[in-house]
């Protein structure tokens, strides 16, 4: 098997320069605050380096950018790139807390070759503007050691990866203290040196454990890594050093997650018509926006045109620390209409939906209704008020009766008698399960005005209008 190790140095950093911030300087500190563990280019070309305490720091550069390490954000970050590298190898490993695997030797005759592999994996870096140092090799661990010390190459050459492998350190072979304490002790520097001990000598002198980790990075004893399975939803989150105090300050990071959005889509072949967005807060409740549309949708530019209606209608209550997309519902994707001769689409299902989903945004979910059949023969309990749902409004069935577009409150008395009949009767008898039967033969007629009319005779009560058509 061949394996690539993707490991990130600064994957926090990105994280946070993907959001759109534009820091002059900023740094990761530890959990207590006090210790930088990540300094971004800016930073480090004023003097600012890993490992400096954060009082140092900010007196080298007084308007320092500081961002607290957390473990939970940076799984959560780390997740996040493990569901794009899934979309081009299937065997991922989560490595936390900065790096990944992927099986690649299956990957090399469907990219054409491991070069293929490698520029695939390079431009979807690039493009995700992301730091990482990639590392081949024939175990997991051969492949870690040589991303996490920079040496990688675009090489499958067991010869090649193990003289990389022999030229690390023992600290940089990521042993513990007091192993390269008594590796040094036998004389021993380098791991070559140690891959040069027989198994035996290894055995004796070494702890059991030691000896099993080497024997795992030179592939002689078994290394089995769980895959892992991308969840069963979509979710994207961008956290600011700045507050964020007007709503069109989110629009940029909202742009980037929802193209993010688009192509997990288009990789699922499949649709959403509900996104939840969540800003959060410093000092209160976190708002929560739910973005609905009339029916299946996937393209970016029309989630951010809804999102733009959305915050326009809710101004934000407070500046926003984070901003997370959450999609938990997935729909079928529906085959595209038909196009003419110059490529233009003439189903006008989609400039319909269209239209609902932006009044939705702008109005609110609640403040659109349509008519919606009912199963029942009486006219006047035949509809009723719903929610908007995409329906196919070219379809017509010529099948069914006419059917007047106003239909009167109640039905009126018909007080003279039409000039002329077009159709019927139609009979429609029914109720009588709620004790209101009715039992009636309808007509179009023209009445004398000259209006159209849908007439119909009731058994017991004479004649009725209950209807004009245009």
């Amino acid at each position: 098997m061949l394996w690539l190790h993707l490991h990130f140095p600064h994957l926090l950093l990105d994280h946070i320069r993907r959001s759109g911030e534009n820091m002059a300087a900023l740094v990761i500190v530890n959990g207590s605050g006090q210790k930088v563990i990540q300094a971004c280019p800016a930073a480090r070309g004023l003097g600012v380096s890993a490992g400096m305490q954060l009082k140092t720091a900010i007196s080298l550069v007084p308007e320092l950018g500081i961002v607290r390490a957390n473990p939970q954000q940076e799984a959560r970050i780390l997740e996040d790139q493990a569901r794009w590298l899934y979309q081009h190898a299937a065997h991922i490993v989560l490595v936390p807390p900065d790096g990944l695997l992927a099986e690649i030797g299956s990957l090399q005759r469907l990219y054409g070759g491991l070069p293929a592999v490698w520029r695939t994996v390079e431009d979807a870096l690039h493009e995700r503007q992301l730091t990482a140092w990639p590392g081949i090799g024939h175990t997991p661990l051969a492949a870690r050691l040589i991303a996490r010390n920079g040496t990688g190459a675009c090489t499958s050459d067991k010869a090649h990866i193990l003289q990389a492998l022999g030229k690390m350190p023992l600290l940089a072979a990521e042993f513990d203290e007091r192993t390269c304490t008594r590796l040094q002790r036998l004389g021993l520097n380098t791991l070559g040196e140690v891959f040069s001990l027989p198994p035996a000598e290894m055995a004796r002198r070494l702890s059991p454990e030691t000896l099993a980790y080497i024997q795992k990075i030179q592939g002689s004893r078994p290394d089995p890594r769980a895959p892992w399975q991308p969840p069963h939803h979509f979710r994207q989150q961008a956290d600011f050093v700045q507050e964020i105090e007007q709503s069109q300050g989110l629009l940029f990071p909202l742009h980037r997650m929802l193209s993010e959005l688009e192509k997990d889509l288009c990789w699922r072949q499949q649709d959403t018509d509900c996104l939840l967005l969540l800003l959060r807060h410093r000092h209160a409740e976190p708002t929560r926006l739910r973005i609905r549309t009339s029916g299946p949708e996937h393209r970016a530019e029309a989630f951010l045109s809804l999102i733009s209606l959305r915050l326009e209608q809710q101004p934000l209550q407070a500046p926003v620390v984070s901003l997370r997309l959450v999609v938990k519902r997935f729909l079928g994707r529906e085959a595209p209409g038909g196009q003419d001769l110059l490529g233009e689409n003439q189903d006008l299902n989609e400039a319909w939906h269209t239209l609902m989903s932006r009044l939705q945004a702008r109005l609110g979910d609640n403040a659109l209704r349509q008519l919606a059949p009912r199963a029942d023969h009486r006219p006047e309990r035949a509809w009723s008020a719903s929610e908007v749902r995409r329906t196919n409004r070219t379809t017509t069935n010529n099948q069914l009766p006419r059917r007047p577009l106003w239909l009167l409150q109640g039905p009126q008395p018909l007080t003279e008698t039409p000039k002329a009949w077009f159709t019927g009767p139609e009979r429609i008898s029914g109720g009588w399960w709620d004790g209101q039967r009715v039992h009636r033969d309808y007509y179009i007629a023209q009445l004398n005005s000259g209006q159209l009319a849908w007439v119909f005779r009731d058994v017991r009560d004479g004649w009725f209008i209950h209807g004009w058509f245009g």
